[in-house]
């Protein structure tokens, strides 16, 4: 990446510390006035599109050339292909924040030609804040930070599961997320399902387990994360063992040499080994 290029992402990743702040004070300052399903047992809160129309007018003035993927709203921007996206979960765990429970984020990613360029996690109510831009490291509250190097295998590891699907065509992945989960109960130290894709990334990145598996890849959901994995030094990955893209169909990250005996494990799931 050239110097010119550099600034550019230093400069959006400013915009995106901005726009991550607006939000995640808003998040710690409201309380859900309305719940509503947006599908089979996937709710939406009067919060969540507050936050997002918020941050998505911040971009719009901020970064008019670049488009807006919003989990709750969709995109606006560009007509035709852009080169770049902003992608945007205004709380990453919804069902928890609604809940009371901490265990919420507000994601940012910057995507260009099909991979997460910068990405930015907050946790309101834990006073975290974790980003990345490739090439660069990864942080939270202006410490770096770098996946564990304490588990060889995965019996040794703390593995983070993505929650189970929900809507009409959810039995295929929930089926094989129950015989993955079978397998590692009887193979992991622990296993872990937050109940949020942005925290479960975050937190291998920094150290506070050692591999996450999500069986779906939402770009809002999963970009920012993977930057900030990657660049803590996780191998990222797809069911096929082929690195992540946007074509991913889901999203295994690991530290160290977790990465081959996490596949093999996901590929005995399937029923391949």
């Amino acid at each position: 990446m050239g110097e010119n290029s550099k600034r550019t992402v230093a400069g959006l990743l400013s915009v995106g510390h901005e726009a991550i702040g607006l939000a995640a004070a808003l998040i710690r300052t409201r309380r859900p006035a309305t719940v509503r399903a947006k599908a089979d047992r996937d709710p939406v809160t009067d919060v969540d599109l507050a936050v997002e129309r918020t941050v998505r007018d911040l971009l719009a003035r901020k970064t008019p050339g670049i488009d807006f993927l919003g989990e709750e709203e969709g995109r606006s921007g560009t007509n035709g292909r852009p080169v770049r996206t902003w992608a945007f979960d205004p709380i990453d765990g919804t069902v928890n924040y609604a809940a009371g429970s901490p265990l919420c984020a507000v994601s940012l990613a910057l995507l260009e030609d099909g991979q997460p360029l910068l990405g930015v996690v907050d946790l309101p109510f834990l006073g975290e804040r974790y980003w990345a831009a490739a090439g660069g490291g990864a942080f939270v509250n202006d410490h770096p930070i770098h996946v564990p190097d304490t588990a060889g295998t995965i019996n040794e590891a703390i593995v983070a599961l993505g929650d189970f699907a929900t809507g009409l065509d959810a039995g295929e992945q929930n089926d094989l997320q129950i015989r993955l989960a079978r397998l590692l109960a009887g193979r992991a130290l622990r296993l872990r399902m937050l109940g949020s894709a942005a925290i479960d990334l975050a937190w291998l990145a920094s150290g506070r387990h050692h591999a996450s598996v999500t069986l779906c890849n939402r770009p809002w959901d999963m970009a920012a994360g993977v930057v900030i994995a990657r660049e803590a030094g996780a191998t990222v990955a797809d069911l096929d063992g082929s690195a992540y893209s946007l074509e991913s169909r889901s999203v295994i990250a690991a530290a160290g040499r977790l990465g081959p005996e996490l596949l093999a494990t996901v590929e005995e799931a399937q029923g391949r080994a």
